[in-house]
């Protein structure tokens, strides 16, 4: 087992999530977010995150949903928590957490030191932030793309909640992450695919086995 915590995110068929699990991943992600190439409907992720042993935690992803959207997706009872990869407000983090009685993620776009500063404003609303590349303006996906930002941005900073890092992250620079960091989680979506949306069982499994000899 990986001394870091390891989110495999994106995943969408049984093959990948069952090398997610085998791989000693500590979390799996899932994308509800009809954009994404890694997009899921409730159902399929009900069935996807069944077959997921109860010491892996199952994360469902979204962005900027609504309070319908939620409610299909938690009415599974299979999710561990919620991840918001939008533009939602501390208060609206803060109302999800309440109404939902799940664990909430917050996604914290960053380019600049002031990015990162601006995730204190999430203290006491949030139970992990997730510090990922911000995309360019006019892109059609808030994450996801293989981007990553300058990881020494993170260094010296006073965290206000638990946190992770995603981003442009795979086999070759994860660890170069990690020493950079000092992050306890990483989390990868793009940096285990053959193509946008397809993950590889291999690349997972070389992945998680990356992640454990940092």
């Amino acid at each position: 087992m990986s001394r870091i915590a390891i989110k495999i995110c994106g995943l969408s068929t049984p093959e990948t999530v069952g090398a997610a699990v085998r791989a000693g991943a500590s979390h799996v992600g899932f994308v509800h977010f009809p954009k994404s190439p890694r997009h899921v409907e409730p159902d399929q992720m009900r069935a996807l995150a069944a077959a997921v042993p109860a010491h892996v935690d199952r994360v469902a992803v979204v962005v900027d949903a609504d309070d319908e959207q939620l409610a299909r997706l938690t009415g599974t009872g299979a999710l561990s928590a919620l991840q918001l990869h939008g533009k939602e407000s501390p208060e609206r983090v803060a109302a999800i957490r309440q109404r939902f009685s799940l664990p909430v993620w917050k996604a914290i776009s960053v380019k600049t030191r002031a990015d990162i500063d601006a995730a204190q404003a999430y203290a006491g609303t949030v139970d992990r932030l997730l510090f990922d590349a911000k995309t360019p303006d006019g892109a059609a996906l808030p994450g996801g793309m293989g981007l990553r930002f300058d990881w020494t941005l993170l260094r010296g900073v006073a965290m206000p909640a638990p946190w992770g890092l995603s981003g442009g992250l795979g086999i070759d620079n994860v660890c170069d992450a990690i020493r950079l960091t000092d992050t306890p989680l990483i989390d990868v979506s793009s940096g285990v695919e053959d193509a946008p949306g397809i993950k590889s069982v291999d690349k997972i499994m070389a992945f998680c086995k990356a992640v454990s000899a940092c």
